[in-house]
């Protein structure tokens, strides 16, 4: 599983990358990233999971064995530990059908390590059907004015070029 960085990942001369990308991945599904002074953490949801990864803020070090809370409106879902892949894992299908659904989802992250524990406030975003439809598709009222275009073009300069043929052969 290849790791993900949230915001405020370490860029290459050590500095966090606190701002906004401007970037949206769709490809990758619903996601949250939110982080604090201590954590950092990246969610994506799945068909069957909600699977987040947590990471200290500091160094990166991966935050392994903790117990992690998940809350949306009330509903709350103890994530389990995947210790082959490093992540936590929400599992709950009252949870999943409720993150499913398109628009903003607002999630309480409650971490309890052995020594600390940190409450991490992230949002969801789950597009609707139409506004993930967003690929282009071929303009073709602006291709027929356009082929329009070139034909009306092309008899201008046919019959341009017949008209200076004809008055060529009337002087020679």
């Amino acid at each position: 599983m290849s790791a993900v960085a949230a915001p405020g990942a370490h860029g290459p001369d050590g500095e966090h990358l606190d701002g906004a990308s401007g970037h949206t991945h769709r490809d990758a599904g619903p996601r949250v990233e939110t982080f604090t002074e201590s954590f950092e953490l990246v969610g994506r949801l799945q068909a069957d999971e909600l699977s987040i990864l947590i990471d200290r803020y500091e160094t990166n070090e991966p935050v392994l064995n903790a117990k992690l809370e998940v809350d949306l409106n009330g509903l709350k879902v103890l994530a389990k530990f995947h210790s082959d892949h490093g992540d936590y894992a929400v599992s709950d299908e009252r949870m999943l059908k409720a993150l499913a659904a398109p628009g903003k989802h607002s999630l309480l992250f409650t971490l309890s390590t052995a020594n600390e524990s940190d409450l991490l406030e992230g949002t969801l975003t789950v597009a609707s059907e139409v506004d993930a439809d967003d690929h282009s598709h071929f303009p073709w009222a602006w291709s027929a004015v356009g082929l329009f275009a070139v034909a009306v073009l092309l008899y201008a300069i046919i019959r341009f070029r017949r008209r200076k043929k004809s008055t060529g052969n009337n002087h020679a």
